[in-house]
């Protein structure tokens, strides 16, 4: 059985990372300042207290961003985009901040909308400057639920402030900012830097902010060895494990409850990425598990189950809150970012295996057993009982809350919903009535008969003739042999008095056995 140890500074790790997705920043842009930060507060002769809790505030700076990511997306249009451009952005600065305002717009609108949609921005931008607040709240009170004291939240509190004082919300200046606060700043600025240009890009903007935004003892440290600070990030390789071996007090592995904890925190940070996202990776958690241990799992698998919840959604992270709030349907290109979401859950969580174990359940939320979900196309008979108890537990649970583009279903629709997948051979029967009886719904049998006495796995084979599928291609999806598809196909036929795929496809539709889940479809995000 796969070890279920965890360090606690691979949760935070991992915390990181997701945090990059948020901040459209590149995966490992929180690692990469978290070995600079480090280095740089040993260089400086920080004590090993302040040096632990430097390494960590630079893993976690970024945690409260989703507290924002609506109000930005309603202002700037898609926050995905003008965070990719403004890490490095002088937000003091007021010619920079319209500069770059000028060219948000012009990435992100047509050529004719483009007048309107700045003076939106100009008119509303007080409401981009007005989130910080929430920001550092979010970032302290997460912070807090994963386990740290007052000391490191009064300092994560701060990681928006400048050292002339006009950083956000301008109230601490100078000295007063925390030592790890201002080694973290000059840490991100400049991986931020070196990884838009090259060191000398780096070099250039430490030294322009230092005694402005950037601490001036802290910018000197850095200037006096940039090559060697840097060095870390030269070969491009996944710094993983230098940033797990470079805690300054590496502790005992994470117990349960601390796990437990941490785990519905970032459930939380996911959640706040769209109002209409409040307690959806809780929900289906406990969902998940309930259904995982009516079907007799055993103690860790339901454990791995309700954990898996908790973080299926982290790639939605990685998705503009334009998109999650959007009210009608969604454009090609939405689709592919919503399509998109579960494999960003699978690259964040695929690092140790503790975490790879989760996130093989948590990024196959999507899947359906008949291959037509995403991002892999996973069949049946790749998918365990855990993701299938997932991906029901998911879909029911989404049906019962709002979104912006339809009404929350009632229980008893979502219960319809759920029956009318399974139907449509897209959710796994099973793992359905067990969610449903986790939900509390009754459990109706979906047909006593199947009309023409036809078996189970002949409504399998007449669905995928009603799709087109050759006898290959069902052969494959089934797994199973093709001559056995053909001898299927022989007696369906003669059971349904057709002669060809035509009348199967008719007679199919006649007795609602394509039904699909209605007018809100199947991979609806």
């Amino acid at each position: 059985m796969i070890s279920m140890a965890v360090r606690w500074s691979e949760l935070m790790s991992a915390i990181s990372l997701a945090t990059d997705l948020g901040m459209a920043q590149p995966l490992e842009s929180g690692l990469a300042t978290c070995l600079v930060a480090t280095a740089l507060a040993a260089r400086l002769g920080l004590d090993l207290p302040a040096r632990q809790r430097t390494y960590h505030l630079s893993l976690l700076q970024h945690i409260g961003c989703t507290a924002a990511s609506t109000q930005i997306a309603e202002v700037m249009g898609d926050e995905m985009v003008m965070r990719a451009y403004a890490r490095t952005l002088d937000f003091a600065d007021k010619r920079a901040m319209f500069a770059f305002l000028l060219s948000h717009v012009a990435r992100t609108n047509p050529l004719l909308s483009r007048p309107a949609a700045l003076a939106r921005a100009v008119a509303q931008g007080g409401r981009v400057t007005a989130t910080v607040p929430d920001v550092c709240e979010a970032a302290q009170l997460l912070g807090r639920r994963c386990g740290y004291d007052e000391r490191f939240l009064t300092e994560l509190g701060c990681v928006l402030e400048y050292w002339d004082g006009k950083g956000f919300p301008g109230a601490v200046r100078g000295e007063a900012l925390p030592a790890p606060v201002r080694v973290v700043q000059v840490a991100s600025l400049a991986v931020a830097a070196h990884r838009a240009a090259d060191t000398a890009g780096a070099v250039e903007l430490v030294r322009a902010r230092a005694g402005h935004q950037l601490g001036p003892g802290e910018a000197a440290a850095f200037l006096d060895d940039p090559d060697g600070l840097l060095a870390p990030l030269a070969d491009g390789g996944s710094l993983w494990d230098e940033v797990i071996a470079a805690e300054p007090v590496p502790g005992p592995p994470a117990g349960d409850a601390e796990i437990d904890r941490t785990l519905r925190a970032v459930a939380d940070f996911v959640d706040l990425k769209a109002p209409c996202l409040a307690n959806h990776s809780s929900g289906v958690a406990t969902l998940a598990a309930d259904a995982a241990a009516d079907l007799g799992l055993a103690a860790d698998e339901v454990t791995a189950v309700r954990r898996a919840g908790w973080l299926h959604d982290l790639g939605r992270v990685g998705v503009s809150s334009a998109v999650w709030t959007h009210p009608g349907p969604l454009t090609p290109h939405q689709w592919e970012q919503v399509r998109l979401h579960p494999y960003y859950t699978d690259r964040v969580l695929d690092r140790t295996p503790f975490l790879r174990r989760l996130g093989a359940i948590a990024s196959a939320h999507h899947e359906r057993v008949d291959g037509s979900g995403y991002f892999r196309g996973a069949r049946a008979g790749q998918l365990p009982v855990a993701a299938r108890v997932l991906a029901a537990a998911d879909k029911y649970h989404a049906m019962t809350e709002p979104r912006p583009y339809r009404a929350a279903f009632a229980p008893t629709d979502a219960a319809r919903y759920l029956r009318n997948e399974v139907d449509a051979g897209h959710l796994d029967a099973a793992a359905a009535d067990a969610v449903l009886r986790a939900a509390g719904q009754p459990v109706a049998r979906r047909r006593s008969a199947a009309p023409a006495g036809l078996t189970p796995r002949e409504l399998e084979i007449l669905r995928c003739v009603a799709r087109g599928l050759s006898i290959k291609q069902i052969a494959h999806e089934l797994s199973i042999a093709p001559k056995t598809v053909d001898g299927h196909i022989q007696r369906i036929y003669a059971k349904v008095g057709v002669s060809s795929r035509a009348g199967a496809t008719l007679f199919a539709i006649q007795h609602d056995l394509l039904l699909a889940g209605g007018e809100n479809g199947e991979n609806s995000p």
